[in-house]
């Protein structure tokens, strides 16, 4: 289902990252996906296709929305429990409920800076030796300024665990207890880098720039996991935190609007 770039690039994901990989080969092979697909030439024909209605828009459209971190998350490609392709919009200064988390994802990720800069802290809780061995980012560093020499300080924070509701598409946030979390790597990411994490990787990203920023983000791996974990210095939060799907029109309308972005880029 799909035009031309659709077709190439879910026919990119199946060759690539398709079997059973172990975890630092899915994250390297998933960074070369982002980084080839999140070229901005060829991630503007793949937008600008979608916008003009190739592929499955009724289906994205349901997993496109408004994401409380203060991005707009808009799904290009769904291949079920396996890889979804994702465009991130990130406007500065946005960010409701939740805009300061800690966080960590069901399934490895990468990603690829197509515009703007990002930047992000990555976090272990207090006294986790493990996180050396398990939770660093696999990064590119063309264009990544980090800093991961054992960073003193951190944040006391209340934990939550995280679980989708049945029946919506709603995040429901359970109450664990207090938290200390070490914080062990600050980055910036400028527009050409790359990076990957494993799925309990803790982390928090936000845009740190005047201008928005595009990212191209992947989930991948079959095994995903029931629940993440949320970490917040922000104050109490809701047990339920509505997520809105965009319509049709407005995912359509989305990503035109993207791909008019990425032309003036």
């Amino acid at each position: 289902m799909g035009g031309r770039q659709v077709l190439a690039a879910r026919q990119l994901l199946t060759e690539t990252l398709d079997g059973e990989l172990p975890e630092h080969e899915r994250l390297s092979a998933a960074r070369s996906v982002v980084a080839e697909l999140g070229s901005p030439d060829r991630l503007l024909e793949l937008i600008a296709e979608l916008a003009s209605g190739e592929g499955d828009p009724y289906g994205c459209a349901r997993l496109s929305y408004r994401h409380v971190l203060g991005f707009d998350k808009l799904l290009l490609i769904d291949d079920g429990p396996r890889h979804m392709l994702r465009a991130h919009l990130w406007h500065p200064g946005r960010g409701a409920i939740g805009k300061e988390d800690v966080h960590n994802h069901r399934s490895p990720l990468a990603s690829s800076v197509v515009r703007g800069r990002l930047s992000m802290e990555l976090y272990a809780p207090r006294g986790d030796a493990r996180h050396d061995a398990r939770g660093g980012a696999r990064s590119d560093a063309r264009g990544a300024d980090t800093n991961d020499d054992g960073i003193d300080g951190g944040i006391e924070a209340d934990r939550y665990r995280e679980s989708l509701a049945d029946g919506s598409a709603d995040w429901l946030l359970e109450p664990t207890g207090p938290a200390r979390l070490r914080l062990t790597q600050v980055a910036q990411y400028a527009a050409g880098s790359t990076y990957a994490l494993p799925a309990h990787t803790l982390h928090r990203a936000w845009c740190d720039t005047a201008e928005p920023t595009v990212t191209l983000f992947l989930e991948t791996g079959n095994g995903r996991r029931r629940h993440t974990d949320v970490f917040t210095a922000a104050g109490p939060h809701p047990g339920t935190v509505p997520k809105v799907p965009l319509d049709v029109d407005d995912y359509l309308s989305e990503l035109d609007a993207l791909a008019e972005l990425l032309r003036s880029s």
